[in-house]
């Protein structure tokens, strides 16, 4: 019967559900995550605000980086559709001038203005024309792109 008390004493001093008993630390004393004897280092309790001022200002730091590299992304992408509605614009304009000839993919062509106001798209560049040019003014020189929108070169 002796047996059966201490039997009986040793499991009732741990009435712990098992996944605590597990919870104890198993590992070498000088490593231990708590104070283990009265000769261990003392444990300070940490200071929660200090925590979460920390915490805070890392957030915050992340944050700020990730909304100017959102906003340096943003800039790039209004400026590229900018560049391609100035193209678009560009394209039309010269598809509303006179064109006497199949303009090639990567051709060079000269957009110059007529006195009546209308548009002319030549290949003659404009010291090609000698002492007169036929035309009021030399507008662009452009390039026929792939995609057949237009972009200025000068």
């Amino acid at each position: 019967m002796s047996e059966d008390n201490e039997v009986q004493s040793n499991t009732t001093q741990d009435n712990r559900p098992l996944f605590l008993k597990d919870a104890l630390y198993q590992g070498e004393l000088h490593s231990a995550p708590y104070a283990l004897t009265v000769s261990s280092p003392k444990i300070e309790p940490i200071d929660k605000r200090l925590l979460k001022a920390n915490a805070h200002e890392a957030m915050q730091h992340q944050a700020e980086q990730q909304i100017q590299m959102l906003k340096k992304q943003a800039e790039l992408l209004i400026k590229q559709a900018k560049a391609i509605e100035d193209r678009l614009a560009l394209s039309h304009s010269i598809y509303r001038a006179e064109i006497n000839f199949e303009p090639i993919i990567h051709g060079i062509y000269h957009l110059y203005q007529k006195t009546d106001g209308s548009q002319v798209l030549t290949m003659i560049a404009p010291y090609e024309w000698g002492k007169t040019m036929p035309f009021e003014q030399f507008i662009n020189t452009v390039r026929l792109l792939p995609d057949k929108t237009w972009e200025i070169l000068a």
